[in-house]
């Protein structure tokens, strides 16, 4: 089990290194294109719907037995026609130097740049279930106000958090997680699930 763990630890490492790295050059091409708003949303649309949607094309990114020129015409076949050509022409890079498999881990640093560039707060929050558009947006406005700052939520779902949520700040922590509601849990609709959130998120934001 200790090694297994320590091998996954490596990777994660090794996967983040490369990720920093390769962001750092989009980044940089992005800006001196002055495309780098839309390098980094077309970014976020290969990762969360292209290779999210498919495991087969996520796969194909990582293999290494798969030919780098099939891998290029795969980029020109998909993206050619909605990516911005800085976008494309280093996802070729990428896949001549076999790194599309880090592709996911790319996207996350490219999207820290970003935001520190833009003094962006990132705030992560863990829901019992996923959050919709309408509440979504409440809480990033919420956020924003009481940082006085642009915010950006980093999303995840944690069945565990039932009736409540997580949102954590840098090294501040707001926990509303009540494990031991799963009767009222079962019966509550989204839509009073969201209203229960918000209840909650502003007894956070008044009590700063």
């Amino acid at each position: 089990m200790t090694e297994t763990v320590e091998q996954h630890s490596v990777l994660d490492t090794e996967a983040e290194a490369v990720g920093k790295t390769y962001a750092r050059a989009l980044i940089g091409a992005a800006i001196k294109a002055g495309v780098q708003d839309e390098v980094i949303q077309q970014l976020n649309e290969l990762v969360d719907q292209y290779l999210s949607a498919s495991p087969q094309l996520s796969a194909a990114f990582a293999s290494p037995r798969i030919d780098i020129d099939e891998k290029v015409r795969v980029i020109d076949r998909l993206f050619a026609e909605d990516f911005d050509p800085t976008l494309l022409k280093f996802l070729k890079v990428m896949a001549r130097r076999d790194r599309l498999g880090y592709v996911r881990a790319v996207r996350d640093a490219a999207d820290d740049l970003h935001d520190e560039m833009r003094g962006r707060v990132v705030a992560s929050i863990r829901t019992a279930v996923p959050l919709d558009d309408a509440l979504r947006s409440q809480i990033t406005d919420r956020l924003a106000a009481m940082m006085n700052k642009e915010v950006r939520l980093r999303e995840s779902v944690d069945a565990d958090l039932l009736g409540g949520m997580v949102i954590r700040i840098g090294d501040k922590v707001f926990d509303s997680s009540v494990a031991d509601r799963l009767n009222k849990m079962a019966k509550r609709t989204r839509e009073g699930f969201s209203s229960h959130l918000l209840q909650q998120f502003d007894r956070f934001s008044t009590s700063e």
